[in-house]
């Protein structure tokens, strides 16, 4: 995949591969894209799901799984892209000099309403969207949407706040895209530059 900066050849990018005995993943990251995705885990849902995040993020975003053990389960390929993705972040910020560091939005689908807000404070911190067994369950779950963001925010290092005003249909895919729509919105607002802010912000002078 070809990037293209909306910042006119900005740094702030990432590209690596992660290998473990169960899966073997390929990242490429450009906070100032435009909205450019290729994804690609094995996971059809969560695949939609992190297009629906970096178009409305402007990030573009290559996740490719190489190698998974999806004969098992999603439980590991789902984690580990969410591990994944939060290295990227991680990366691709670098000492995070003059990032707003905060960002929120809402987004509804529906009857359901998504409210996500986003602190990349260097420490993690991630609540449960709620019980799996609030909706209907399909290829993919609230459990797994759980394990994904939990992995994600810890590996960035960012606290994550999700209210979901759940739809009264209980579809999984209902409740789960304005919240992906929702983080993508939050996280480019939390990255952008502030131009006023000239370090890092925090009153500690660094984020881990």
């Amino acid at each position: 995949m070809n990037f293209v900066t909306k910042s006119g050849g900005g740094m702030r990018k990432a590209e690596n591969e992660r290998k473990t005995t169960e899966t073997d993943i390929a990242y490429k990251l450009d906070i100032d894209g435009s909205g450019i995705s290729k994804i690609n885990t094995g996971i059809g849902f969560l695949d939609h799901m992190l297009e629906l995040f970096a178009f409305w993020g402007h990030f573009d975003l290559e996740i490719i799984v190489k190698k998974a053990d999806l004969n098992v389960d999603i439980h590991h390929t789902n984690e580990d892209v969410g591990i994944v993705l939060g290295k990227a972040f991680k990366e691709a910020l670098g000492d995070k000099k003059g990032i707003k560091r905060f960002g929120s939005a809402s987004v509804p689908m529906e009857d359901a309403t998504a409210s996500v807000a986003v602190d990349i404070s260097g420490r993690s911190f991630f609540k449960q969207i709620m019980a799996d067994g609030q909706i209907r369950k399909e290829e993919y779950s609230v459990d797994d949407a759980n394990h994904f963001l939990e992995a994600f925010a810890k590996n960035l290092g960012m606290n994550l706040s999700i209210q979901l005003v759940v739809s009264s249909t209980l579809d999984l895919h209902t409740n789960l895209e304005p919240i992906f729509k929702a983080l993508g919105k939050a996280m480019d607002e939390a990255t952008q530059i502030d131009p006023r802010r000239k370090g890092v912000p925090s009153t500690k002078g660094v984020i881990d």
